[in-house]
């Protein structure tokens, strides 16, 4: 049964399910940054993947970042499978602003911005209907 790491469920929030990944919102308002995490057991890198799981999340990146590039008006997107903290394989889908507060080095590191309670909840209705994805039960 697929679980999500510690860390990732304590900075995010769930956004919903795409055919492969759970989709998570960075409680980072500063930057749309969605994260996209395989449901997949015991996986750390893409490589681990079977080939067909390796389409479907690339398919998946594309289609997330292609979403938010167009929504957000992104001067550029970055996409990144880091895990040096979390061992569990997970996509950061990060639009960015030449006119960001950490452009152009990486927003790893800086100040976050907490959503509130208002704009967390517009922004998530947002991305699911942008992402045409339903919302998981609470439960």
């Amino acid at each position: 049964m697929f679980e999500l790491h510690t860390r990732l469920e304590k900075d995010t929030v769930p956004i919903g399910d795409l055919a492969l990944c759970r989709v998570l919102l960075m409680n980072n308002a500063n930057y749309p940054w969605v994260i996209l995490v395989p449901r997949r057991d015991d996986v750390a890198e893409i490589f681990q993947l079977t080939a067909q799981d390796q389409q479907q999340l690339m398919l998946e990146m594309s289609e997330v970042s292609s979403a938010l590039a167009a929504h957000y008006r992104a001067d550029k997107m970055n996409v990144a499978a880091l895990g040096n903290i979390v061992p569990q394989l997970h996509v950061h889908v990060i639009a960015r602003y030449q006119d960001d507060a950490m452009w152009p080095r990486p927003v790893w590191g800086g100040a976050a911005r907490e959503y509130t309670d208002d704009v967390l909840a517009a922004t998530l209705s947002e991305l699911r209907e942008l992402l045409e994805i339903d919302g998981l039960d609470p439960a």
